[in-house]
Formats: structure tokens, C-alpha cells, sequence
């Protein structure tokens, strides 16, 4: 499902109005009717329950108009509270507010004191309040009066519906500007935003429906959206099928280098849920003095040993046997728990630059690449580097917060320099191509913010690629089943899940997809 930016919107919106000729009031009185059958699928009946509509000066405002109307035609008691003075709407927005005042509806201009006692009053008796103040072309922060309304809205404590996008969030990046409204639903207009899906923004959005408001499909599929919203149908549509009569060298051998003096959890979990995303053959190379606890602690898997720094660390002398065990692989997994060692830093460069099989690049191994991003040019294949936010900084030059601050675009735009896939992992995951695709994750959930479910996903698209996934799909298949499998896991509680539950829930999720 693609995902406009409030750029692409606009050109949407004007391509609609000035080239097919359907006038900017027609879209409107289709976005005000969508909003209102939503509203009757959870509402029921719309008669007698009194709604307090808050509108802006915008377009926006003037759906909150359209709502109003096809409300009190259903018998419904509706208030309008418009912030700011009628004299300042114009347009489409114009045309509904008179149809307003022309129906003796109860438009209330929030100038003085008195008007704010008015909007407290109204908020406290109402059955639901509907977010018609900023729609998705608003900048800057939210202050004065737009905040004060914003603040009432929540002290009413009522159901809350929000018009295209909740008032205050950034409708590209999901950034919270200054104040908004916290949401209970919804309805987004025409295609959805990448700021309903991204956090913060998608914490206020509350349960999200997109409604179609009678946009032309040509215009659409015209444009060139890159941005989308990564759900189940895709996904199913590219996992790899296996065949009654595979063996396991039919199902992808995955090789991993990983693990250090102290940090072996992190390979065996990385090794762990290649296994459990259907990978035939795992070998995980680890320095030697941890080979004997990985071969203890992972039955099914193959352990080699390394040569080693003294710090437990692999060193530039293991390259020759890394060399001999890529050519034998459908994929490398490189980098959880590996360490810092300056030797094993060199180490990964030279593997990285040298390997013949397609990479999956995370953790130390990221770290590692600090201002050599441009060696990833040199990968036989695409590779896929799978940093969280702290790690996406390192390498760019940013801090986390930053990075947080525009995820898809930063994405993006290290994808594009780097020729490699981007994997930002966090709260929502986004996937990124050189080309400017991106992917925006819809699975997973706050039970998963624990060591090692990073290390999960490694495996997870390692053993992707494995089974003869390309790069891409590989990528975008692993981030959402390893989401799902965390919201499997989560059903048994969030709070003290660990990583292994969510491996331990692979083949659920891996089953579920195929089968529902």
C-alpha cells in the first residue's frame, strides 16, 4: 500500500482538481461523507448523540463543515467550534461553512473567554469530539490557541476522531510538533501518510482507516511514490515455497561469523533464528576459545572455529578460513556480538570488500564500517545492513535522535549513497533501497525492545536470502515475520519477554502466513 508525503498529496490533490476537473468542493464532500460513515460503523445510531466538531481556518476545517452537515441531517446534536473568526475562511471551506449558517447549525467563533467556557461546556457533554484543526500541510509548532484547543480536547477524556491526520503530527515524518491531538481513530483521506505509521505519530493515530474520497486511480499510479506500508498480502506473496520433497540443501546455506569472549548469546541467537526462518544448513563461525559453548548451546547448528586476538576477538588471520566457508554459502551474516577490536574492525572491512556471496551486515560489524561506508560499493552482491538507530548514527554522522527525527528519508538517502539495502530498525522498522524505495513495517510491538532481537532479525533475512530470496524481498519478508513473531510472542505478555521467545515463535508466524 503506497504512502503519500504531504507533498505528493498536494500534487495529488491538484492534478485531481485542475487537470480531471473535479472541483476542490466535490473531494471535499467526499472526505466529509467518508468520515461520517466510519463514524456510523462505531457509532450507532448517529441520532441524538452530540458531537462537538473542532475546525481550522483550512481545508481541513472544511471537512469538519461537511461532517457537521451529514451529521445533523441524521439527527445527531452537533456543535461546530471554529478557531478563529469566520470573516478568515475561504474557498471550498467557505462554500460548507455557509451551507452551515444557511441551516442555522451552531458555529461558534472561539475569540474570547467566553467562548472557551462555551467549548468546555460542550466538550464535557459530548458523546464524540471530532480533530478537524490541521490537516496534513501544517509546519512549524503547535502553541497558543491551537494548544490550548488541542489540551481541551484531551481533559474531555472522550472519544476522539481525527480528520485525515491527528492535529500537530508531522504527516511525513510522525514528528510531534509541539502539541497534538492524542486520537481514539482515524480516517485518513485518499492514501495514507508515513507519519500515522512512524512513532511518535503513531501513538496518536489510534485505530487508522483509509478512506477513498474518489481520486482517480490514474492519477495515483502517475505519480512516483516511493514510500509504502509494508502489510501481510505483500509479504505472502514473496516468501520462498518449499517443496514436498526438499532436503535441506534445497533450503539455503547460511554461514555466520560472530560471537567474542563474553558475547556469544548474540551469535547464538543470530545463528538460532536463521534455523527457525527455515534456513537448511547453519554454520556459525565463532573465535575458537567460544566454539565449545556454541556447540553446547546450539544442537542443529555447525560450529567452526576462528583464530582469535587475545581478547577473544577474531583476527585478520581468519580471512583465508572466512573465505573458504563464504564460497561454500548462499549468504554471510556478519557482526553480532563480534567485538571492537581494532584487528577484527580490519578484519570485517577486508571481508566485507572481498566476500562472494551476499551480506547481511549488523551489529559490531556496523561499527566497523564507521567512515568506510564507501567500501559497501565493492560487495559482490547488494548488501542488506541491518543498524538501529544509535548504529545509523554512527555512521552518518548523526545522533539517534536525529536519526529518529526522519527515519524514512534518512534511510533513504544512506541507501542511496551507500548502494546498499537499509534495515533502520525500530519503532516502525523502515526498509531501504539505492532506487528510493522504501517500506514501512506494520508488525511488532514494545516487547521487543530487548537485547537480542536484533541479533533475530540477522538471521532471519540471512536465512532468506538462504532459501533464494532476493536481497529485497529478503529484507522486507524477514523485518515484518520478525515482527509478527514478536506480536505472537507478546500475546503471552510483553513486559520480561525475551528474544528466544520470539525465535521460539518463527515458525508460527512463518505458518500463519501461509496458511491464513
Amino acid at each position: 500500500m503506497r504512502a503519500a508525503t504531504a507533498r505528493e498529496m498536494r500534487e495529488i490533490d491538484r492534478i485531481a482538481i485542475n487537470e480531471y476537473g473535479i472541483p476542490g468542493a466535490v473531494l471535499m464532500e467526499n472526505a466529509g461523507g467518508a468520515v461520517v460513515r466510519y463514524l456510523e460503523s462505531i457509532i450507532n445510531p448517529l441520532a441524538d448523540q452530540r458531537f462537538c466538531i473542532f475546525a481550522g481556518k483550512g481545508n481541513n476545517g472544511g471537512d469538519g463543515y461537511v461532517i457537521a452537515r451529514h451529521l445533523a441531517n441524521q439527527g445527531a446534536k452537533v456543535k461546530v467550534f471554529l478557531l478563529g473568526e469566520k470573516a478568515a475562511i475561504t474557498g471550498d471551506a467557505r462554500i460548507n461553512l455557509d451551507i452551515l449558517d444557511k441551516m442555522n447549525m451552531d458555529v461558534i467563533e472561539v475569540v474570547s473567554e467566553r467562548d472557551w467556557d462555551k467549548v468546555r461546556v460542550a466538550a464535557t457533554f459530548a458523546d464524540c469530539l471530532i480533530d478537524a484543526l490541521l490537516g496534513t500541510g501544517f509546519r512549524g509548532d503547535v502553541t497558543g490557541d491551537m494548544a490550548r484547543m488541542i489540551d481541551l480536547i484531551h481533559a474531555a477524556g472522550k472519544l476522539v476522531v481525527a480528520v485525515d491526520i491527528p492535529s500537530g503530527v508531522n504527516a511525513d515524518t510522525g514528528k510531534i510538533c509541539g502539541k497534538a491531538v492524542r486520537a481514539s481513530h482515524t480516517v485518513t483521506l485518499g492514501l495514507p501518510k508515513p507519519g500515522l505509521f512512524l512513532y511518535p505519530g503513531a501513538d496518536y493515530t489510534g485505530e487508522l482507516t483509509v478512506a477513498d474520497i474518489g481520486i482517480p486511480t490514474a492519477i495515483v499510479a502517475g505519480q512516483k511514490i516511493k514510500q509504502n506500508i509494508l502489510m501481510a498480502a505483500a509479504v505472502r506473496a514473496i516468501l520462498p515455497q518449499r517443496s514436498p520433497d526438499a532436503h535441506k540443501g534445497m533450503n539455503g546455506r547460511v554461514a555466520l561469523v560472530a560471537g567474542s569472549r563474553g558475547l556469544s548469546g548474540a551469535a547464538a541467537m543470530a545463528a538460532a533464528a536463521a534455523l527457525r526462518a527455515g534456513a537448511g544448513l547453519v554454520t556459525l563461525a565463532v573465535p575458537a576459545e567460544i566454539q565449545d559453548i556454541l556447540a553446547v548451546k546450539l544442537t542443529e547448528v555447525m560450529t567452526r572455529a576462528l583464530a582469535e586476538t587475545a581478547s577473544g576477538t577474531i583476527s585478520q588471520k581468519a580471512l583465508g578460513e572466512i573465505a573458504s566457508l563464504t564460497k561454500d554459502s548462499d549468504v554471510l551474516a556478519i557482526g553480532p556480538g563480534l567485538g571492537r577490536h581494532e584487528d577484527t574492525v580490519a578484519a570485517v572491512r577486508e571481508i566485507v570488500k572481498t566476500a562472494e556471496c551476499p551480506l547481511v551486515i549488523d551489529a559490531d560489524a556496523l561499527y566497523a564500517l564507521a567512515n568506510y561506508t564507501g567500501i559497501l560499493t565493492e560487495c559482490a552482491a547488494l548488501p542488506v545492513l541491518t543498524p538501529h538507530p544509535g548504529e545509523m548514527g554512527l555512521l552518518t554522522g548523526l545522533s539517534a535522535e536525529e536519526v529518529n527525527g526522519d527515519r524514512v528519508q534518512i534511510a533513504r538517502q544512506a541507501a542511496g549513497e551507500w548502494g546498499s539495502i537499509v534495515v533502520l530498525k525500530g519503532a516502525h522498522t523502515v526498509v531501504a533501497f539505492p532506487d528510493g524505495e522504501v517500506y514501512i513495517n506494520t508488525t511488532g510491538n514494545a516487547g521487543m525492545a530487548t537485547g537480542g532481537t536484533g541479533d533475530a532479525l540477522t538471521g532471519i533475512i540471512a536465512a532468506f536470502v538462504g532459501q533464494g530470496m532476493s536481497s529485497h524481498d529478503a529484507a522486507v519478508a524477514g523485518v515484518y515475520i520478525h515482527g509478527l513473531a514478536g506480536d505472537i510472542a507478546a500475546q503471552a505478555g510483553m513486559v520480561g519477554m525475551a528474544a528466544t521467545d520470539l525465535i521460539k515463535a518463527m515458525p508460527a508466524a512463518l505458518y500463519g502466513m501461509k496458511n491464513y
